[in-house]
C-alpha cells in the first residue's frame, strides 16, 4: 500500500532507487507517526487549498519528507500552470 501510495505521488517506475526511497519513506513515517490515510488526506487538503489560487497540474504533483539529522520538512511540488484571477 505504501509503494503505491509513493508511486502515486512521485510518478516514477519501480527501481533500485525506488526501493531506496520508500525506505526511506517508512523510516520517517514510522518516527513521525504518519499513517497512509494521514498522508493521503494531508495531500487532498494541500492540493485543495493550492487549488483556489492556482491551476496546478495534478498528476505531475509530488509530496515527499525529507529528513535532515533531527528536522523534517515536507515537501509538495507541483507545476502552475496559471493565477486564479479573482473577481471581487
Amino acid at each position: 500500500m505504501l509503494s503505491g501510495l509513493i508511486r502515486k505521488f512521485t510518478g516514477r517506475k519501480p527501481s533500485k532507487d525506488a526501493a531506496k526511497k520508500r525506505l526511506q519513506f517508512a523510516l520517517v513515517y514510522d518516527k513521525l507517526e504518519i499513517n497512509d490515510t494521514t498522508l493521503t488526506d494531508l495531500q487532498n487538503d494541500i492540493v485543495a487549498v493550492i487549488s483556489k489560487y492556482f491551476e496546478i497540474d495534478k498528476s505531475s504533483l509530488q509530496l515527499e519528507i525529507k529528513r535532515d539529522q533531527d528536522v523534517s520538512a515536507l515537501v509538495f511540488n507541483t507545476p502552475i500552470r496559471c493565477v486564479k484571477r479573482v473577481i471581487t
